[in-house]
């Protein structure tokens, strides 16, 4: 089982996506994998089971903002009409990315490695 300072840093990896969402929400919360990133960085080679959540937690960032972009070019490619069906998904999509995050972000602190249920692995 990995230590306190391990689980912790490991919480805060989940957690960070949500600070990064939230700091780049003026320019359209693009950061949600930023936190994930810099934190995977920095403990990759010290904390194994950092850098293990840091990069479920990362690669489940990605996957949540490519689908945002990919509704937002949807909504402008049918000239704002899809807006009408890509926003109650943005909606869902978000809501159910912030229980993921909460959830691993408990799992993590307890010292369960969590893995995100719909996580495109793109960072091995």
């Amino acid at each position: 089982m990995p230590g306190q300072e391990e689980r912790q840093w490991a919480m805060f990896a989940h957690l960070s996506a949500l600070l990064g969402g939230l700091l780049t929400s003026v320019i359209g919360g693009w950061g949600f994998f930023l936190g994930p990133l810099v934190i995977w960085l920095m403990k990759k080679d010290t904390m194994p089971f950092v850098a293990d959540q840091a990069k479920e937690a990362l690669n489940f960032n990605i996957t949540v903002s490519a689908i945002f972009l990919l509704l937002l070019i949807l909504s402008f490619l049918t000239l704002g009409i899809g807006f009408l069906i890509t926003v109650p998904i943005m909606l869902v999509v978000g809501l159910g990315a912030l229980v993921l995050v909460i959830m691993a972000a408990i799992k993590a602190n307890e010292g369960v490695a969590y893995r995100y249920p719909f996580a495109i692995r793109l960072v091995k």
